[in-house]
């Protein structure tokens, strides 16, 4: 089978859309102290009531189910809002730099392979 024809092919010059994250530390940093209050709020909620085991463990259970939703919400929200997709034109896919800075030059050879050089 021609490398060129394979849909599971890695090839970076076949690819047509770029998918770039440019999330940081900075932006999950909030979402990280959010998670502590409500752990922090719930631990102290179920050690005030501990001598009611039931209400303990049942304001632990309303705290998680009720602010779970929200947090996740803002979480997959901020990485939606961190991820590019952008269209590769064809000159763009001429010539490309890999990770390892090498790079890699279309045409292809007979095997479908590109033409790797390394960057000086």
């Amino acid at each position: 089978m021609n490398s060129l024809n394979n849909p599971l092919n890695n090839n970076p010059l076949n690819n047509k859309y770029h998918f770039n994250c440019t999330l940081s530390l900075g932006d999950i940093y909030p979402q990280v102290v959010a998670w502590l209050v409500v752990v922090f709020a719930s631990l102290a909620a179920a050690l005030s009531l501990m001598s009611k085991p039931i209400y303990s463990l049942a304001s632990v259970g309303i705290i998680v189910v009720v602010s779970l939703p929200f947090l996740l919400f803002g979480f997959v929200t901020t990485l939606f809002n961190h991820i590019e997709i952008t269209v590769v034109t064809e000159t763009e896919k001429k010539t490309y730099v890999d990770p390892g800075q090498n790079v890699i030059s279309s045409p292809n050879d007979s095997r479908g392979n590109a033409n790797i050089k390394a960057a000086t």
